[in-house]
């Protein structure tokens, strides 16, 4: 990417402990706006998502966008001297960002309350499975835990087909927003205040909180929301319809004033005429056969065909994007959404931009995942160890020299 300014979080200090998604994908975007990201990570292996789904020589490609602009130290937390080394870190850092289950830090010493005695501007964001308190607590969860017991899942499918899921790892992306969300609010309270605080995350509640009118659908009405395929119910016409080539483009017709332009798209001024259909809710209590009339008439033309008339009469619609269809789009490429990263031996590897778009200080990367340990002798440096220091603690394995 070109130079850019400095960006609007720099010289914030984030020290990350964890693993995988939820955490990871927080300081990620917290790295892209400027912040100084310390990645640690047990020797040996590292982070468990440098060897998930497709490798490229040695590493993920999902790491290098999960944890690009981070620095990444190799720390064995079990160990007293490791536990040192995330101490001292944490003591200069702004922001703690962790995604162990409830109480591994606290075994480790490593609580809030110690490490906001020497670091009273702390902001400390914890993200678990079903968050810091409660019965369920200690239980181990992952996103997809969320997911079902936040009512995602049991809402994502066909009404006959077990409860499907969403295609990505939407629980821990869910929460890794709440997650910045959650650091940006604390630090904009410590300018006033000089106090850091917890942020607790709980995978299943970012969920929940999600969910629409699921909750007082319920209470109101003893509504019960169940699959429904691609159509939303009570919200019509909105809805995957089939082409002459058997592909699907996505009509969004549900407001007055655009299901009228879409009838006059497809010649049925009938129905933009009908008194019934003028507002939702009549549109609703005939919502499947209103589809099959648009159906119908999508049936008979190319995607191209049915895009560009909804395109003429203003309204919202789009095929159902591969990947092949993204990479091509121009509208991605005008939006600097397809970026490129150099990795291992200066390959090239194409990467999602980053969301949102700042004016005065956008968002950026300048390199793809570290090796493991790659800064672990840079940032221990920076915190007083000389090179002696750092070859003992190598050969005693509490850090990874990378």
């Amino acid at each position: 990417m070109t130079a850019l300014a400095p960006g609007a979080l720099a010289g914030l200090r984030v020290v990350e402990m964890g693993a995988l998604i939820a955490g990871p994908f927080c300081t990620k975007i917290l790295g892209e706006f400027g912040a100084d990201v310390v990645k640690l990570e047990p020797p040996g292996e590292g982070d468990p998502l440098r060897k998930w789904r497709y490798v490229k020589n040695g590493t993920s490609v999902w790491w290098h966008v999960q944890s690009r602009n981070k620095r990444s130290v190799g720390v064995d937390l079990r160990q007293p001297e490791g536990q040192a080394i995330a101490r001292a870190l944490i003591g200069r850092a702004d922001v703690l960002v962790e995604n162990f289950r409830p109480g591994t830090l606290e075994a480790w010493g490593l609580d809030y309350e110690s490490l906001a005695r020497d670091n009273p501007g702390l902001v400390m964001v914890r993200v678990s499975g079903y968050g810091q308190t409660g019965p369920y607590a200690s239980r181990p969860g992952f996103g997809v835990i969320g997911e079902a017991m936040g009512g995602l899942r049991y809402v994502t499918g066909t009404p006959d087909r077990p409860p499907s899921r969403v295609g990505v790892s939407i629980g821990d992306t869910i929460s890794a927003l709440y997650a910045v969300i959650g650091a940006l609010t604390a630090l904009a309270y410590r300018r006033t205040s000089g106090r850091g605080q917890v942020v607790d995350v709980a995978l299943y509640e970012s969920v929940f909180s999600v969910m629409e009118s699921l909750l007082p659908e319920f209470d109101a009405f003893g509504a019960v929301r169940e699959r429904t395929g691609s159509i939303f119910p009570g919200i019509a016409p909105t809805s995957a319809y089939a082409c002459a080539d058997g592909s699907h483009v996505l009509i969004a017709g549900n407001g007055d004033s655009i299901f009228r332009r879409l009838c006059a798209a497809i010649g049925r001024d009938d129905l933009a005429n009908d008194p019934a259909l003028a507002h939702n809710d009549g549109r609703a209590q005939r919502q499947a056969w209103l589809d099959g009339e648009i159906e119908r008439w999508t049936r008979e033309r190319s995607p191209d065909a049915v895009l560009a008339a909804m395109e003429r009469a203003e309204v919202p619609a789009s095929r159902i994007y591969s990947v092949k269809d993204i990479v091509a789009d121009p509208q991605y490429r005008a939006r600097d959404m397809i970026g490129e990263i150099a990795i291992d031996a200066g390959a090239k590897l194409k990467v999602p931009g980053v969301v949102p778009k700042l004016s005065a200080t956008p968002g950026r990367y300048a390199r793809g995942g570290p090796r493991l340990g790659e800064h672990t002798r840079e940032v221990l440096r920076e915190l007083g160890y000389d090179d002696a220091a750092l070859e003992a603690l190598s050969a005693r394995k509490v850090i990874q020299l990378g």
